[in-house]
């Protein structure tokens, strides 16, 4: 029988699906616990069929899916598997999506839009979700949309931790790709020891995809190195603007830093060309495309202290803060 068994005969199970096995491979090696074997398999007509080859009665399950490309397949294998572990009688379930879906569409721009971060919250409850856990959510908002606890990790000691063996703490300036993620470049900041900060002046027109004008740079680059930090780079056009902008404001070299490497066409090619020394992002969803320099960390040892964490009813909060 897979799994991990407490001394009070508490069962975890982690089962994931098809979109990222290598993820689920490092973070089962983490948590010491077997995949939960899976039949999993397309029908001619593109419905998914899935099964749990082992008993889940009264287990604590973990489904683990992460979104890339073909996002709607992968979002509705999940969310089957979830059912799947409701109808087995798993005593509790708990979504992990890395990577959330739809989490850029948490409100409406423009009228007559959905609200498809929330549409996905939504989903996951009534397939049968107990509890959701991800990492880096677009926006934080996005935890009231879930009826239940949800547990949003955070890859910044991860990157930070990484970013500090590449710079000179003392010639830093973390920059905001836009005035709303100015937030995140504060604690990144603090992260780094006090950094000065700025952020790119852009403007986006709400009715074109992944697209943004960079315009100028807010704050201090020159002669410096310069950290971009972003959530999630798609097809790169918004982040590789910015490096140029850094750049021709006199910056010495950019670093760019990312969670989420969705890495849509062409953003292999534009990040290889648009003057960055390093793109440092996460493996929450597998990387396909690669060039000399992207470097791509580990998210498997957080996912799996976060499941042992809510395993074992502890405190998902003290991995961040220090606080049980």
């Amino acid at each position: 029988m897979t799994g991990i068994t407490t001394h009070g005969a508490k069962r975890l199970v982690l089962v994931s699906g098809r979109a990222h096995p290598e993820l689920a491979r490092h973070v089962s090696s983490e948590l010491g616990a077997d995949l939960l074997p899976l039949t999993a398999y397309d029908f001619a007509n593109g419905e998914i069929y899935v099964r749990f080859n082992e008993s889940v009665r009264g287990s604590d399950v973990f489904v683990l899916q992460s979104h890339t490309s073909p996002i709607n397949g992968w979002l509705m294998e999940q969310l089957l598997m979830v059912d799947a572990a409701k109808r087995a009688s798993a005593k509790r379930i708990s979504v992990v999506s890395p990577f959330y879906p739809y989490a850029r569409q948490d409100k409406k721009h423009r009228g007559r839009e959905p609200i498809s971060a929330r549409l996905v919250a939504d989903l996951y409850k009534t397939a049968g979700a107990d509890r959701l856990m991800s990492v880096d959510l677009h926006a934080a908002q996005t935890q009231g949309f879930f009826d239940g606890p949800v547990d949003h990790l955070w890859a910044m000691p991860i990157l930070t931790d990484y970013v500090r063996t590449r710079v000179d703490a003392t010639n830093v300036t973390m920059v905001s790709p836009d005035a709303g993620r100015i937030r995140v470049a504060e604690q990144w900041a603090d992260k780094l020891g006090g950094t000065p900060l700025a952020f790119i002046h852009k403007t986006r027109d709400v009715t074109r995809p992944n697209h943004a004008v960079a315009n100028r740079v807010v704050g201090d680059v020159e002669g410096r190195t310069a950290v971009l930090v972003d959530d999630l780079i798609d097809t790169a056009g918004t982040i590789t603007e910015a490096v140029k902008v850094v750049l021709a404001a006199g910056a010495a070299d950019v670093i760019v830093a990312a969670t989420h490497g969705v890495l849509s066409d062409p953003a292999a090619k534009r990040l290889s060309e648009c003057g960055a020394r390093e793109i440092v992002v996460t493996d929450t969803l597998p990387i396909t495309q690669s060039f000399p320099q992207l470097t791509v960390l580990p998210i498997a040892p957080l996912l799996a202290r976060a499941i042992r964490e809510v395993f074992e009813d502890g405190s998902v909060t003290s991995l961040f803060d220090g606080n049980a």
